[in-house]
This record gives C-alpha cells, structure tokens and sequence, in this order.
C-alpha cells in the first residue's frame, strides 16, 4: 500500500509541469550543434555530424586555449560562456558558492531539467562537511533564463540541434568552471548532478581529467531513450514521432550519451557513485542499470546506491537522507 502511495506521489508531482509543455515541431538547426555545419544539411547528415562529433568527442566538447576572467563576490562566481547564444541571458554562466569553512575540496553540482531554484539544502548540508559547493546555472535556467519561457525548453526539445548545442554548452561552461576554482585554489574538484543534470555532470568528469569524483543522481546513459520512454518527457516524443523514430534519435543525439564516453569515465582516478530510482518513471531503471553494465565492460567500478523510490518521491525521507548522506561520504571518503 505504501508504494502504491509512493507511485500516486510520484504521478501527481509530474503532473505540475505537464500545463506549461507544448508540442511542437521536429527542427534539426545544425548550424547550432555543429560548428561550421551547413544549414541545409538532412536527417541523415545531421546523424553523421553527430556520430563524428561523438568519436572526437575531445574536440566537441574542449576548451578554449585562454580561459574566460571571471567576476564575483562572495556568494556568486559569473564567467561568459563559451558557446554564444541568441539569448543573451544565457550567454552568462552563473554559480552560487556555499562554503561553512575554508576548505580544499569544490563541488560542482548541476541541477535538474526546469530547476526553478537551486538546491540550498543539499549546499548547506555538503558545506557543513567541509566542502565548497558551487551550484551552477545550467542553460536556460535560473539567471539564463530565456525572457518569456515558462520552462527550460530551448535545453531539451524537439529541436535536436538546439538540444546538442545547449547540452554542449553546459559541459563546456563546467569544465571552464572547473578550471576556475582549480585556478582559485581549490586542490580537489568533484561533481555532482541530478537527472538530466547527471548527463552532464557526466559528460564533464568524463572529458575533464581535473574532476576526481562524480555523483550521478537519477541519470542514466542514452539521453534520446530517456527522452523516448520516460514521463516528463512524453510532449517531445509526441513532437518526434511519425516524423524520426528511436533510432535515428539515438544516431542524432549521439555525442550526448554516457553510454559512448563509458571508456573516459572508466579512467584511472576518477571514481563514480551512482543513485538510481527502482520506480523510477522519468529515468526508466532498465536504462540506469545499462549504464551501469556498461560502466562494468568498460573496467570501471562505480558505487551504485539503489533505492525503492520514483524520480520525484526521492526528495522524501528517508531517501532523501540516504542519498545525502551516501553522497557526502562518497566525496569525503
């Protein structure tokens, strides 16, 4: 009977954000995912665009050779973004410090898809571990909201170059981050994600070798599959379908999969711990755990907490609590 309450809990948080998703129309925009591509290009050579800019994934997802100078105070750190965008709001990269005590050891965490604040709680209670925690807008979201949007839409959407360029963008604005506290002082940098913000806490501690740790929370590896199957997400696939199926999906989304850097994230000194719901109907668990089989071909050996909870219901105790603090110990161990 709890569990069943737990699933109704779970349904009736998701449907607060249904009112505000539209579906609209499939567009490929390459010329936004892909530097230098041709604006006419097709389905299959946007698919092709996206399968190479996967194998030199390095290079779709580098650095500049001189990092941005950023500018702050004692609460908030702001940088430009690398990758310009039409919404100037967004071209801002904003992260919020929360630190009880000097420490040596940075936290960067990214926060779910149409976050509408950050994650205060979960800062302070890694502050008061010793820990500096850098909370960072990902695109579209918070300060880099787009003026009118009544959600992150321009992140993940229909339009499949839109999407690749702002899931690009997050990963380039946490590594330049990254090398900012490392330039800061900071001896030790972790990350931490939640959802789709796990896909790119695990894009950058994949291609940034500075990262030591990763917490994954409520992630899994192939984006488009998630984004095919799971229940927030049920407006893009009702834009796609009849018009791109799962496969070609996959194909277009490629450079965004875990499940293709699995080889960079199974290197030596980075260690990764992973929080999977089992009734989880936004991150399917069948998708979680191929990442996790995955990770084991692979060589690597991630941490891999399970717990009896949907997507939502995990801001419940007690697993809440045993995902704070499985996640402090993992990062402070």
């Amino acid at each position: 009977m709890y569990y069943s309450w737990l699933d109704r809990w779970d349904e009736n948080r998701a449907r607060r954000g249904d009112d505000v998703k539209r579906i609209t129309e499939l567009a490929l925009d390459p010329v936004l995912a892909f530097p230098g591509a041709a604006s006419g290009a097709d389905l299959n050579a946007f698919c092709d665009l996206a399968e190479k800019a996967a194998v030199e994934s390095d290079t779709f997802f580098g650095l500049p050779d001189v990092l941005p100078q950023e500018a702050g105070d004692d609460v908030f750190l702001r940088f430009p973004s690398q990758i310009s965008t039409a919404t100037a709001e967004n071209n801002m990269v904003h992260a919020k410090l929360t630190s009880a005590k000097p420490c040596s050891h940075a936290v960067l965490v990214f926060h779910h898809w149409n976050a509408t604040s950050r994650n205060a709680g979960l800062a302070r209670f890694l502050a008061r571990r010793g820990l500096a925690v850098f909370e960072i807008a990902m695109p579209y979201h918070l300060e880099r909201s787009r003026p009118g949007s009544f959600h992150a839409d321009h992140m993940l959407s229909p339009n499949l170059g839109r999407t690749t360029q702002s899931i690009r963008q997050a990963v380039v604005d946490g590594r330049q981050l990254v090398q900012i506290v490392r330039r800061a002082g900071y001896r030790k940098v972790s990350v931490l994600g939640i959802s789709l913000g796990s896909w790119v806490a695990g894009l950058v501690a994949a291609h940034e070798p500075m990262v030591e740790k990763a917490s994954l929370i409520l992630g899994a590896g192939d984006l488009a599959e998630m984004v095919w199957t799971g229940r927030a997400t049920r407006h893009i696939r009702a834009s796609l379908e009849g018009k791109i199926g799962l496969p070609e999906l996959r194909r277009a989304w490629a450079p965004l999969n875990l499940e293709s850097h699995a080889g960079k994230l199974a290197r030596p000194g980075l260690e990764l711990r992973l929080v999977l719901g089992r009734r989880d109907k936004v991150v399917l668990p069948d998708l979680s755990e191929r990442l996790v089989q995955r990770l084991e071909e692979v060589g690597a050996t991630p941490d891999v907490l399970r717990l009896n909870c949907g997507h939502y219901s995990l801001t419940l105790p007690p697993y809440i609590l045993l995902t704070g603090m499985s996640v402090a110990r993992f990062i402070n161990r």
